[in-house]
């Protein structure tokens, strides 16, 4: 008879009885869960209920919960990836604005420009050319260095 009492006993004050759960992360970045903390590692204790949950809270599963803070820390990686991408995208025409006018000085220094003709000597440049030279660099530092 007490046995049975007992058994009983135990029967009803099993579903009250939680379970230890941990959560960390390993050496790899993958989120490992286990019913033991492990040693060297921060871990977090998570408490798992058995039964049924009540119907006026629902209750995220422990896996559930993951998946969110992962899908969160996913979110600020690509965010953060499009801001270095966009970082990067600015020093890039920055610095093909600057060799553009750069481009542009040297055509319009004070000096003769000269070109190697088809018989590979030095030759001075028409007028025209250098005029022509001239529109060509400012037309690329108009399109280099235009703010979108």
């Amino acid at each position: 008879m007490n046995r049975i009492i007992l058994l009983a006993v135990a029967l009803a004050l099993a579903p009250a009885v939680s379970a230890q759960l941990y959560k960390y992360v390993d050496k790899d970045g993958k989120t490992v869960y286990s019913d033991q903390p492990p040693a060297n590692v921060d871990s977090k204790q998570l408490r798992i209920q058995s039964g049924p949950p009540t119907a006026a809270a629902p209750v995220k599963s422990a896996l559930d919960k993951d998946k969110e803070l992962e899908k969160g820390r996913k979110a600020e990686s690509e965010k953060a990836k499009k801001g270095e991408q966009t970082a990067k995208a600015a020093q890039d025409a920055e610095s093909r604005c600057a060799a553009a006018r750069e481009n542009l000085r040297t055509a319009e220094a004070s000096l003769r420009p000269r070109k190697l003709n088809e018989k590979g000597e030095l030759v001075f440049l028409e007028e025209s050319e250098i005029e022509a030279r001239k529109a060509e660099r400012r037309a690329a530092v108009e399109e280099a260095c235009k703010k979108t």
